[in-house]
């Protein structure tokens, strides 16, 4: 399958990990890199930038496939030290980024020097489209029915995707309720060019949760 998001980040399958906190870890992450998908680190999971960086190494030895790190960038007394883990990610030769929480304009020449494409999430059309202005090269868009992160404002896929449609020019992928191939045909009927997809990767071997949570999944997807 190719879409603008498989050339982009040089995947087979249109279909991204998202960067879920306590999980995004290098099994995960290479697992769905091996799979063809884009698998994604998640950068704060980690507890110092070193760490970060023994964590790519760890997936680097996992799979030869693209895979990326998620760098989460919200306000707090006391935060992480962003720069420090935008070295690691780019000393450890990732060249994806997904960011989130707010706009990553101040990061983006350090991970746009390196040769770093970065797709950022986004919940609404105006913040797609600043996205777009200030040079990210994808979007994650993210709907009302995604969990996660902040900044939801209501608005469902059904109707959220086919307005990005209408104003984005570069690629995007649908996040929120992603979960199977229906879900992945219906994201690119409604315009988008692949899925992120989160909560269902929990059910994997790969996952870090517990076996409940697992049997839960697996449970409604039967019911």
């Amino acid at each position: 399958m190719r879409t603008r998001i498989t050339e982009l980040f040089g995947i087979k399958q249109p279909i991204i990990q998202g960067g879920m906190h306590r999980v995004g870890y290098a099994e995960m992450a290479a697992a769905v890199s091996n799979a063809s998908g884009l698998g994604i680190i998640t950068g704060l999971t980690q507890r110092t930038p070193e760490d970060l960086a023994r964590e790519i190494d760890r997936c680097r030895d996992m799979t030869d496939q693209p895979f990326g790190v998620n760098l989460t960038f919200l306000p707090s007394l006391g935060a992480p030290p962003y720069p420090e883990y935008i070295r690691a990610t780019v000393e450890g030769g990732v060249r994806i980024v997904e960011t989130a929480g707010r706009n990553p304009e101040q990061y983006l020449p350090a991970l746009k020097a390196n040769g770093i494409k970065v797709i950022h999430k986004c919940t609404s059309v105006r913040h797609s489209l600043t996205a777009e202005r200030i040079g990210c090269d994808a979007i994650s868009v993210d709907g009302f029915e995604c969990g996660g992160h902040p900044g939801e404002d209501d608005i469902p896929n059904m109707i959220l995707l086919p307005r990005v449609a209408e104003e984005l020019e570069i690629p995007f992928v649908a996040s929120g309720g992603m979960a199977n191939a229906r879900s992945l045909v219906s994201a690119l009927a409604l315009g988008a060019d692949g899925i992120n997809m989160g909560t269902r990767f929990i059910a994997t071997k790969e996952a870090p949760a517990h076996d409940n949570v697992k049997r839960a999944q697996t449970n409604y997807k039967r019911a």
